[in-house]
């Protein structure tokens, strides 16, 4: 694979990876946990390599991250509401992560393919496409109406609900990120079709 020539071959962004004894405290803490097998999906070669540039907020960041990724939903809700995300936004490193991820938690492929290709989430369970299609609307129509709100609030209390649009509002936020890094996928990763990519 031929990477953009502004992207470092390390860091597999436009900037290099930071070395961790230039970092400071906070800064060598997140890039310990990204250095550890099993802590982050994809290790400093992903978001956590680009939060190192910004160590005032990793810790922030961080809480936040585990609370909504972990504490909030079941692991298929969380992986839905994730690829959802990934796809509106054609962020295809998000998608190579959490595509196998997705699968992993028992997310079935039917459904992960339904979300790739922008099928339509008829014969979905009800939950299941009254989560994609919130999430379409959201991120891809910047509109919600009154039925799709009326029909994903039959599923989630309020207070899940904000929980539900604050994690697929952070999954946007670190696709925005992505993008403007030009993060590169590794050869041998699920391939998210994007148009004019």
């Amino acid at each position: 694979m031929t990477m953009p020539a502004d992207i470092d071959p390390q860091s597999g962004f436009r900037l290099p990876l930071l070395k961790r004894e230039d970092l400071d405290e906070a800064g060598q803490r997140a890039f310990d946990r990204a250095s550890t097998p099993g802590k982050t999906i994809v290790g400093l070669r992903g978001p956590s390599g680009i939060h190192l540039y910004n160590t005032k907020t990793i810790d922030a960041h961080n809480v936040m991250n585990q609370h909504l990724r972990f504490q909030c939903f079941d692991a298929k809700t969380r992986e839905i509401a994730i690829l959802t995300v990934a796809r509106e936004m054609d962020s295809r490193f998000e998608w190579a992560a959490h595509e196998p991820e997705a699968l992993k938690e028992g997310v079935a492929a039917e459904i992960i393919d339904v979300i790739k290709h922008r099928k339509s989430t008829q014969g979905l369970d009800e939950r299941t496409a009254a989560l994609i299609e919130f999430g379409r609307q959201i991120f891809r129509d910047h509109r919600v109406t009154s039925a799709t709100f009326a029909r994903i609030k039959a599923f989630f209390p309020p207070n899940k609900l904000v929980e539900l649009v604050m994690l697929m509002g952070n999954y946007a936020a670190t696709a925005a990120l992505l993008c403007a890094f030009d993060m590169q996928v590794r050869e041998g990763k699920p391939v998210l079709p994007v148009e004019g990519r």
